[in-house]
């Protein structure tokens, strides 16, 4: 489906099919598509401009501190955007609690692309979830997914009360046209979609390939930077949330649900995207990772990975992420007598990375864009044996690490595989042989290297 065959949105621009986005993370903005239509001095006047009803969108509870809502003002309130609802599956993605039994055994896993496949797939039926976290239940945890779309939704939505999304694409560009206004993305940008946002998936360039984090838990936020201080990392000016936009369109549709794994699915007679003007803080966003600004060692060292976070979600324990999204881009390698790839380690927390483009520094074989690796908890993983040979005699003069963008969904909970992970997708099975060459050096004389 190409732009021109995409339903028309009205929007704060005045122009149909053409985003426009206001920049900043976690503003109070305000936006609408009709001139007076935004009340002004209140939320809830007893009569709204233009005939529209008002409506909050709670992010948080009331009474958190920082309270995250959006008001709203809309052609139709939400409760006429459901009827009776009827179960329906979408087979492939998977919730935790989720443990399958006899999948594959306990190990460090790597998969090549999830393929294409000939089968007209959507942002729902394309979904693949590789791991699954925690517990939705107590919205704790996460899942990781891998999507595959070739077609768009047509007069089809979507909406998550389970979590939020975190949508990093590899192959394709796709549109988000959400209650909130449209978003487009395409490789190297991600883009943010808030638990309980209605919103249509329409493909503007496919085949599209991605991978997904879906956040059980506190939403995504900038990390505390410490003493890195107020630049650096991600700005909060690079980030860029929708203007307004709507649809005034009678025609069936369908609106499915995901709520607490389960998938359900109403059928209404006009388009769910009916909000003219909004103000708030809770609302999808987009963000170019080629603005993401690495900071990292001069001197000597390779310093923890957590330099190199984007987002994170916090839990109940101060320090430690739900969810931490994690990003490894170019930048320059310069510390003196240090060992510059990431060094042999086991981590309380899990490591699912993905490749966007490029090769990654630690494992120039095999790790290729588009592919899936998975470091679970407290299991050994590091260089393969050609990585560490040439960081360890390296000519240590600056180098630029170049043309390569990996990232992290990192989660202070165990992944578990679904069956699709241990089964169907491309598993490498010799992955775990990327070490067994890795030689003994010790030879007990003191003070040599």
């Amino acid at each position: 489906m190409t732009s021109q065959d995409i339903s028309p949105m009205i929007q704060a621009t005045g122009n149909a099919l053409t985003p426009g986005y206001m920049p900043g993370w976690g503003n109070d903005f305000e936006t609408e598509a009709l001139p007076g239509a935004l009340p002004q001095g209140m939320n809830s006047p007893q009569k709204v401009n233009y005939g529209l009803y008002g409506e909050q969108l709670s992010g948080t509870a009331f009474t958190q501190p920082g309270p995250e809502r959006t008001w709203c003002y809309r052609i139709r309130p939400s409760v006429k955007h459901t009827t009776r609802f009827k179960r329906t599956q979408l087979p492939y993605w998977k919730t935790a609690p989720h443990v399958v039994e006899d999948v594959t055994s306990l190990g460090q896993y790597r998969w090549d692309p999830v393929p294409h496949s000939d089968e007209p797939l959507t942002w729902l039926t394309g979904m693949r979830t590789m791991t699954t976290a925690g517990d939705v239940n107590t919205q704790v945890g996460m899942a990781a997914h891998v999507y595959l779309v070739t077609q768009s939704m047509e007069d089809a939505y979507f909406y998550s009360a389970d979590s939020e999304l975190l949508v990093v694409p590899q192959e394709g560009r796709l549109r988000f046209a959400t209650e909130l206004g449209i978003i487009d993305i395409e490789p190297k940008e991600i883009a943010i979609l808030p638990r309980g946002l209605v919103y249509r998936v329409e493909v503007l360039d496919g085949p599209c390939r991605g991978f997904v984090c879906e956040n059980y838990g506190a939403k995504f936020n900038l990390p505390d930077r410490g003493p890195i201080g107020a630049n650096c990392l991600a700005n909060p000016r690079d980030f860029k949330t929708p203007v307004a936009a709507f649809e005034d369109r009678e025609t069936p549709s369908t609106v499915t649900v995901k709520w607490c794994g389960q998938f359900h699915e109403t059928q209404i007679g006009h388009s769910p995207l009916d909000i003219v003007a909004w103000h708030g803080n809770y609302a999808p966003c987009k963000y170019d990772l080629r603005s993401y600004c690495p900071v990292g060692a001069i001197l000597f060292d390779h310093p923890d990975p957590s330099i190199f976070t984007v987002l994170t979600a916090p839990s109940g324990h101060p320090g430690v992420a739900n969810i931490d999204f994690v990003l490894f881009r170019e930048r320059w390698l310069v510390a003196e007598d240090t060992f510059r790839p990431p060094w042999y380690h086991k981590n309380v927390m899990s490591e699912l990375m993905g490749n966007i483009y490029g090769q990654y520094d630690a494992k120039p074989q095999g790790f290729v864009p588009g592919g899936v690796s998975l470091h679970n908890m407290m299991l050994p993983h590091g260089p393969d044996r050609d990585a560490f040979e040439r960081a360890s005699n390296a000519n240590l003069g600056p180098d630029k690490l170049d043309q390569t963008m990996s990232f992290m969904f990192e989660t202070r909970f165990p992944q578990h595989l679904t069956e699709f992970a241990g089964k169907e997708a491309p598993m490498q099975d010799d992955y775990i042989d990327c070490w067994t060459s890795l030689e003994k050096k010790f030879d007990g004389a003191p003070g040599k290297k």
